[in-house]
């Protein structure tokens, strides 16, 4: 699996060897769809508590919502390279401690009979307190999807989320995703 962190090569380069490709009146190069992340259902956001029994909106840590989503693509002869750009806010709660606020979240790379190919957690870090209340990190991941032919690569999605844990997914569906 080859997720990590990097600078974005970019489009340019995408479209430089492109427009390099058909030069000289040669084939027109193969055409593909950069696969856009998906954002999966009730992973677009976590409220999450402070430990302990106490669940109402005083016991609030935190709350992250998973702002946007992106992908820029680079074509290789076997492989397409994949960068995933999220943007993920973070907001204080009442509850906040000092210190570092790691917000879980995952990428998956599905293929066209819908299983998962390639998958990984991360968590984004923030520095939260009463008097820096609110923070929003800029992931960049790197993933390379084989293929065998062109055609290969209209089957793979990729799914992105926020990973909250079974007591903040049920939070979440009960507050009917506010």
């Amino acid at each position: 699996m080859n997720l990590a962190k990097f600078a974005v090569r970019g489009p340019a380069a995408l479209a430089l060897a492109l427009a390099l490709g058909s030069c000289g009146g040669g084939p027109a190069p193969p055409s593909f769809v950069c696969p856009p992340p998906l954002t999966v259902q009730d992973a677009s956001r976590i409220t999450h508590f402070k430990d302990g029994p106490g669940r109402d909106p005083r016991d609030i840590a935190y709350e992250a919502v998973l702002v946007n989503a992106g992908s820029a693509c680079q074509l290789g002869k076997k492989a397409i390279d994949v960068t995933v750009v999220m943007i993920v806010s973070v907001s204080a709660g009442p509850a906040v401690t000092a210190g570092q606020t790691r917000v879980p979240y995952f990428v998956r790379v599905i293929d066209g009979s819908g299983a998962v190919r390639q998958g990984q957690d991360f968590t984004a870090d923030f520095k939260l307190s009463a008097a820096s209340p609110r923070g929003e990190s800029r992931e960049e991941l790197s993933l390379s999807l084989p293929f065998n032919e062109i055609s290969d690569l209209t089957g793979y999605r990729i799914a992105v989320g926020l990973k909250p844990s079974p007591e903040e997914l049920n939070y979440n569906r009960r507050a009917g995703g506010r």
